[in-house]
């Protein structure tokens, strides 16, 4: 008889965790949000010297490997591991200059004539959009232009895809590139790292480092990456059309592209 109470109670309890949890979720992002305005509130120095070059191009194209700052050997920062790799591609590794006024370390470098921005923020994953905002707004670049590289926890190791816009998908890196750009235009690179096997939570995963097995698999996923974004940047023709600030094409549906790394001998391990 005294069931139903019980139930009742139980209900009442969850329905306050659950509120109490999505007001937190809820506060933390408009927190981040409120830290994404004042720092791009800053002001920054004009374009200077060589890099003034830049804007007088017709083309250029600006490529951001999301991470956390000291923590690139991370998976949740497999965008700068990527971003590495393209830059010892193009042979200009070296080059890595920090820039105070876009908050990141860049090389300024040319593919096929077009002239290429390589970013790496300096600040932490929730706000890598200000520093990407401030980039684009210093070399000129438009958001159609701006290719993100960043991990993806709904595709496994060895699998990476190339996303023409759209939402986060919960991605707090890609939420905050579309917060300070103010539209979800920007390519991306999503580069699988696969969901925590057993009871390990979510953010150990991410912010762990691969295993020995994982990197070898990581090998290969950087080098077809790396392929990927040289295709991308050497196309002249942008990827997707030219919307206005804030605009959402959600009566387009947009295309992916799905590529697999060549199989290493044993399949990708998570941390347990």
């Amino acid at each position: 008889m005294n069931k139903v109470p019980v139930l009742s109670n139980f209900c009442r309890c969850l329905s306050r965790f659950f509120k109490k949890l999505l007001n937190l979720v809820t506060m933390r992002r408009l927190v981040t949000r409120i830290v994404n305005r004042v720092l791009l509130s800053e002001q920054f120095a004009p374009v200077m010297g060589t890099e003034a070059e830049i804007h007088s191009q017709a083309r250029r194209k600006l490529v951001v490997g999301l991470g956390n700052p000291g923590m690139e050997a991370t998976r949740h920062s497999v965008g700068m591991a990527v971003l590495g790799a393209l830059a010892a591609r193009l042979g200009v590794a070296d080059r890595w200059r920090g820039d105070k006024h876009v908050s990141g370390e860049v090389i300024v470098s040319e593919v096929q004539h077009t002239h290429v921005v390589l970013l790496r923020p300096k600040l932490l994953m929730n706000i890598n959009g200000v520093s990407v905002a401030k980039a684009a707004g210093k070399y000129g670049i438009k958001s159609e232009d701006i290719l993100l590289v960043h991990d993806d926890l709904d595709k496994p190791l060895g699998k990476i895809a190339v996303k023409h816009g759209g939402s986060a998908r919960g991605h707090n890196g890609v939420r905050s590139c579309v917060d300070c750009l103010q539209t979800d235009v920007m390519p991306r690179l999503r580069v699988g790292i696969g969901r925590p096997a057993g009871k390990t939570s979510v953010e150990r995963h991410v912010l762990g480092r691969f295993t020995s097995e994982e990197q070898k698999i990581l090998t290969s996923v950087l080098v077809q990456s790396v392929d990927l974004l040289l295709s991308q940047l050497s196309h002249q023709d942008s990827q997707s059309p030219t919307s206005p600030v804030g605009g959402r094409r959600a009566a387009q549906k947009r295309k992916e592209r799905d590529c697999s790394a060549p199989p290493a001998q044993d399949s990708a391990a998570a941390d347990g």
